[in-house]
């Protein structure tokens, strides 16, 4: 009796052994999470203080560099100073393509060439889209990338070069598929490099910008007839991902009136966030067809934010 009693405890301390000794193999199988490793970790939103806006000879959008800005219009390039006083345009800015082209959106400069997503847009719908390249200068074209048709991207609102990765982002205002990515690109030879999914996917897209490790997409997703502002959001890519975070980062409550946000730089000179809006025309399919009560033209202004970093 007194055998069977002590066998029974052993087997239980056996049990309870091969028990402990199973949670522990499991719990050291297990590996920490780090959250720095997670491609959904993005930092909280930045803080932006409306400082100045000023009215510019362009729709489109705007980039800066150095001592000088750029802005583009649908179909023409604009050279800035640091005052907004006009150095230089070009009024023609496709006579030397070699495929049809009628539409510039927005641009982005980088070693004093501007990068600019062209092509011929009518009533909604894009062709003929490639990435052009003009001298900082002069605003005379220099070269063109193609893009990629196989990509499902329909239209260029805007790019953006990203110097880290080397690589040229292009967006797409024309929803459904071909709104839902970040196409990429080769800044030094024009190669496509796929595309990746954004998540959630922002609407009418104009605008994309590159700062410190992250996109920044504008998204004239709202309503000028209800007053609704349009918004910016922010993600960032990690190398060979196909889908990535977005998140909001500023509503555009403070603009003198609600009407079409476009293209958006950073200027590092000032630590300053630059949004081109456009207010006093009706926009039907991306295609400006009259003028709402009070305006007889339509005006285009940049905004200009003071950025306070959310690490900071």
């Amino acid at each position: 009796m007194k055998q069977n009693y002590i066998q029974k405890i052993l087997l239980s301390i056996s049990l309870i052994t091969l028990f402990l000794a199973g949670c522990t193999k499991t719990n050291e199988a297990i590996p920490e999470e780090n959250p720095k490793d997670s491609a959904e970790t993005v930092l909280p939103a930045n803080q932006y203080t409306l400082a100045d806006h000023v009215e510019v000879d362009g729709r489109q959008g705007v980039c800066v560099e150095g001592d000088y800005y750029w802005v583009s219009g649908s179909k023409t390039l604009t050279k800035y100073d640091r005052d907004w006083n006009v150095i230089k345009t070009n009024d023609a800015p496709f006579q030397s393509f070699e495929i049809e082209a009628n539409h510039i959106g927005d641009i982005d400069v980088y070693n004093n060439e501007i990068y600019a997503g062209a092509e011929y847009f009518m009533d909604g719908e894009g062709k003929n889209i490639q990435i052009a390249i003009f001298d900082g200068d002069t605003l005379e074209y220099k070269r063109s990338f193609p893009f990629e048709p196989e990509s499902g991207q329909l239209e260029c609102s805007g790019l953006a070069v990203d110097p880290d990765s080397e690589s040229v982002w292009m967006v797409s205002w024309v929803g459904e598929d071909s709104g839902k990515y970040l196409y990429r690109y080769d800044m030094n030879t024009g190669a496509y490099l796929g595309k990746v999914l954004m998540d959630p996917e922002p609407t009418l897209i104009q605008g994309i910008a590159y700062h410190d490790g992250y996109l920044y997409v504008t998204s004239d997703d709202g309503d000028a007839d209800a007053d609704q502002p349009d918004h910016l959001y922010r993600t960032n890519v990690t190398d060979g991902a196909d889908m990535c975070a977005v998140t909001l980062e500023k509503t555009f409550d403070d603009v003198i009136k609600q009407g079409e946000i476009e293209g958006l730089t950073f200027d590092g000179k000032t630590n300053r966030l630059l949004v081109l809006y456009n207010r006093g025309a009706r926009i039907i399919q991306g295609m400006p067809s009259g003028f709402y009560e009070g305006y007889d033209r339509e005006i285009s202004e940049v905004f200009l934010y003071n950025i306070e970093d959310s690490e900071k």
